[in-house]
């Protein structure tokens, strides 16, 4: 494999990876904009659900696309539970409660899972078990040309509902002040409850997208979780495509450095640059710098 093919399969590899960190990160963005919390338990409450996939697929002997449906639609219950029952009671607690609260729910859902599903490692299969696509002598697996297009389209279609629907206008105009959207009659509390829900989904989803990578455990989805967040550091927290857009500028700078670099500090070289950037400018690639008056 030639220079050029070898850099093309790292390029098509990091939009794989980069796709499953983007999803967790609008996950955690969409949160932050609606609720003001910054959503530490994205990784865990998308493990729990990926757990009940394995569960239903690996040891029940489900097909896996019945596993992923019950997966999302569980999924959307825990996000309307924790909203509902979490989130709202703590509406009127400082920041820094509200963050304790998330990272009080990462211990219930890692708690949960070896209660629920067991403490044995599970697998879940590949959408699409064999055959590879070449491109220009690199080589990209069916399933992950796959993931590549799911995790597209997904991000397609949340930027239409929030560009151009109505339901997008009120998650807008709610993220950019919540109390004027509730004088102009924008059912904040709906909004919310649809945004917990859909960061639950995104969160599932990218944890079934990781899990025929590696074996399915508490810890399944830390790396995400941990870049994910990193990402909307990156991107600022000001927009919704910024984390986006740092989610697939850590993926390949991750897969560049570990290759022609160093694959033991290709990681921590990436986190060091990023700490770097952020000192220069701390509201990110896209985001804006807030002045308040006083």
């Amino acid at each position: 494999m030639n220079g050029f093919a070898i850099l093309l399969q790292i390029i098509l590899r990091s939009l794989e990876t980069g796709g499953i960190y983007a999803l967790a990160s609008l996950g955690i963005i969409i949160i932050f904009r609606t609720s003001r919390i910054s959503h530490f338990a994205q990784g865990a409450m998308g493990m729990f659900n990926t757990y009940v996939a394995a569960v239903l697929v690996d040891r029940m002997g489900l097909p896996l696309g019945i596993g992923v449906i019950v997966a999302v639609c569980l999924a959307v219950f825990i996000g309307f539970l924790v909203d509902f029952l979490v989130i709202r009671r703590a509406k009127n607690a400082i920041p820094v409660t509200k963050q304790i609260l998330t990272l009080g729910l990462v211990t219930i859902f890692v708690g949960l899972a070896p209660m629920v599903c067991g403490v044995d490692p599970l697998s879940l299969p590949k959408f699409i078990p064999t055959g590879n696509i070449s491109v220009a002598g690199a080589s990209l697996s069916y399933n992950g040309l796959l993931n590549i297009l799911i995790g597209i389209i997904i991000m397609l279609v949340l930027f239409y509902t929030l560009l151009k629907t109505k339901l997008g206008i009120a998650i807008r105009t709610t993220a950019s002040n919540e109390p004027v959207a509730r004088l102009m009659g924008v059912p904040t509390r709906n909004v919310t409850l649809f945004a917990w829900a859909v960061a639950a989904v995104l969160g599932c989803l990218a944890g079934i997208m990781q899990a025929p990578s590696t074996s399915v455990t508490t810890g399944v989805l830390d790396t995400v979780q941990i870049n994910a967040l990193i990402a909307c550091v990156l991107g600022g927290f000001q927009t919704f495509y910024g984390p986006v857009i740092g989610s697939y500028i850590i993926a390949l700078s991750s897969n560049l450095l570990n290759y022609y670099v160093s694959s033991v500090w290709g990681n921590q070289l990436v986190y060091l640059c990023i700490l770097i950037f952020v000192v220069f400018r701390p509201q990110g690639i896209v985001g804006k710098k807030v002045v308040k008056k006083v």
